[in-house]
């Protein structure tokens, strides 16, 4: 489910911890993406606010991120007005999701200066704005809203802010008794039957409303249209607690059953406002089952049928829920074009490959047009020019048969012999050429599946490199434009992860990585791990003082960063640095070693999860 207005007041209230707290860091890891290290007032982590399409949020978070070597203007404007400020208030506006963060900071004269980041975490039009608190004025948003998208609403530096426009629906925290209830469904229930006519506007923020048929209304429309804050979801929930205790009498859709039906439904609506009034919430997540998808949820949710797992607080729940499946998404349409071009080369390679094996098989038949140039040598004396074809013995064969040799009727007798002849070099010849080009034809169809594996498990920085990787291969022109310099590290950020044991154990996500991993920057006594036979990352184990435990931790690592990371008994070999060499000329990533030992596992997913990581550069 999308975050509603109900997990943005639960969300709120837990970010009170925050009020007191100083912003000493900000970063922006992403272009929707803003990560906050807050400390003080007993509060001491990371705030993610994202404004992405699809997955907008905010929340504590541990994860890590690769800031990008220059920080975005947005950021820079961020890091000049609210770095080192003080958050002063956090609130929600109405039930809606939205979050205003007032900060005061003093500026370069020494003067108090106050500023508000607006958080609008409202599917495709989220946004992160920050405003003077007093003006209200927009000093920059993470995303502009120009004149030529809407009218009504302009987010650009220098323009008044203005909120979202209203959606006219009732606080559900608000109403009292079941009277008003009723009535914010039959008002709901009127303006579906009588939609009014939107504005251009509203139109941008939502689509055009049709009316609906009256006897086909159902309960849940009701609810969700009549009450900010609430999503189909919640609304579900609560008519699944009106109707458990009394399957024999179901509600019944339209217009006419309200009155009914909200005489039904109010004491599960009552019970859990109340719940959400006291700031009473169960954040959980509930898998995916045959009938619905994943969800989460700062209540129970009794109607759906997956496996639930609770949450200490909701930031935990959003974390859990959400993972990496922003930055999942980014990488893929980042790396879109290269997925294709790389399954492009690879298809041509597999047909190269293929002509290569046919060629190879004709070629072992090289003695064959020998034998038959000869015969054609000893039975000039029998053809003629023009001749389709000469029958002679075939002395070569034990039983001597009578054979047919076929000839071009154009060329004399002794040409026709001599492209036989001419046919059997060519082939000898092609032999050994065949050979060569089928093997570094394997090799580099082994070293694009490594690229396509590496893609799937590739952050946004990973993706530069394997492009720059295969732009220095010669696979793809250079974006960059003449006479710009790209800045590049010194060296690359490596994933690092810390064993059961506290042992380091460092993974290399694509080729520039494994390189830098196995190459340069680990010991001759570090062990090296890899997936046998199977595409996949370098991993090292830092050191000689570690127990099985490390190790088969690290197995698990080489494995779940492979092409068999799905696949049980996942076969990895292990052994030390000082035993693995690059061959001169190799492709980036190629390696060879000797002394290794096999170790059989199988990728434990919560296993590799509950291992700390962290970026190291």
């Amino acid at each position: 489910m999308a975050l509603d207005g109900i997990v943005t007041r639960a969300i709120t209230h837990e970010l009170q911890a925050c009020i007191g707290a100083r912003i000493y860091k900000i970063h922006q890891p992403g272009p929707h993406d803003l990560v906050l290290q807050i400390r003080g007032g007993g509060v001491q982590g990371k705030l993610l606010i994202s404004a992405n399409p699809t997955y907008p949020r905010i929340h504590f978070t541990e994860q890590s991120f690769i800031n990008p070597m220059e920080a975005p203007m947005f950021c820079m404007l961020l890091r000049k007005h609210c770095e080192g400020a003080v958050i002063e208030a956090v609130r929600q506006v109405g039930n809606e999701r939205i979050i205003h963060l007032d900060v005061r900071q003093r500026d370069e004269l020494g003067d108090m200066s106050f500023k508000r980041i607006i958080i609008e975490l409202m599917g495709k039009h989220s946004n992160i704005i920050l405003v003077d608190a007093a003006t209200e004025m927009i000093h920059d948003g993470i995303h502009h809203v120009t004149p030529m998208i809407s009218s009504y609403r302009v987010i650009m530096p220098g323009t008044t802010y203005v909120a979202p426009p209203e959606q006219g629906k009732d606080d559900p925290l608000a109403i009292a008794d079941e009277a008003t209830f009723s009535v914010a469904l039959r008002q709901t229930a009127d303006a579906l039957i009588n939609p009014p006519i939107p504005d251009e506007d509203s139109i941008h923020f939502g689509s055009v409303p049709k009316a609906a048929d009256p006897t086909s209304i159902t309960l849940n429309q009701l609810l969700v249209g009549a009450f900010s804050g609430l999503s189909p979801l919640l609304a579900k929930e609560i008519i699944h607690r009106s109707t458990s205790a009394d399957e024999s009498s179901p509600l019944l859709n339209g217009a006419d059953h309200i009155n009914v039906n909200a005489a039904r439904v109010w004491p599960a609506f009552r019970d859990m406002m109340e719940q959400f009034r006291s700031n009473r919430y169960e954040a959980q997540m509930i898998a995916a089952s045959s009938s619905s998808k994943p969800s989460f949820s700062v209540t129970e949710l009794t109607h759906l049928e997956g496996a639930v797992v609770t949450f200490e607080t909701v930031s935990l729940c959003l974390e859990a829920f959400y993972g990496d499946k922003a930055q999942r998404d980014t990488v893929k349409q980042r790396a879109n074009d290269l997925i294709k071009f790389l399954q492009n080369e690879r298809n041509k390679n597999v047909k190269k490959q293929g002509k290569l094996a046919e060629t190879l098989q004709e070629a072992k038949d090289a003695d064959k047009f020998r034998s038959l140039g000869e015969l054609l040598t000893m039975s000039l004396h029998t053809i003629q020019r023009g001749d389709d074809f000469v029958e002679t013995i075939d002395y070569y064969d034990e039983e001597q048969p009578i054979i047919k040799i076929a000839l071009d009727p154009l060329l004399t007798p002794s040409q026709n012999a001599q492209r036989y002849f001419k046919r059997y070099t060519k082939y000898r010849n092609s032999l050994t050429v065949v050979a060569e080009q089928m093997e570094r034809t394997s090799e580099e169809m082994a070293y694009l599946e490594s690229l396509l594996q590496q893609l799937e498990s590739a952050s946004l920085s990973d993706i530069d490199e394997i492009r720059d990787e295969l732009v220095e291969q010669g696979y793809l022109r250079s974006r960059e434009k003449r006479g710009a310099k790209k800045r590049k590290p010194k060296q690359p950020a490596l994933l690092c992860y810390t064993s059961s044991e506290g042992v380091p154990i460092f993974v290399g996500k694509n080729n520039t990585q494994n390189d830098f991993l196995t190459n340069k920057s680990s010991a001759p006594n570090d062990t090296w791990l890899h997936t046998k036979d199977i595409p996949g990352s370098h991993v090292v184990i830092r050191g000689t003082s570690f127990g099985d435990e490390t190790l088969e931790e690290a197995a698990m690592l080489a494995a779940h960063f492979s092409q068999a990371k799905s696949s049980s008994s996942v076969p990895v070999d292990y052994t030390l640095i000082r035993y693995v060499k690059k061959p001169s000329g190799a492709k980036p990533g190629y390696v060879i070693y000797d002394n290794q030992k096999t170790l059989f596992i199988t990728p434990d997913e919560p296993r590799i999860k509950g291992l700390p990581s962290v970026i190291k550069q």
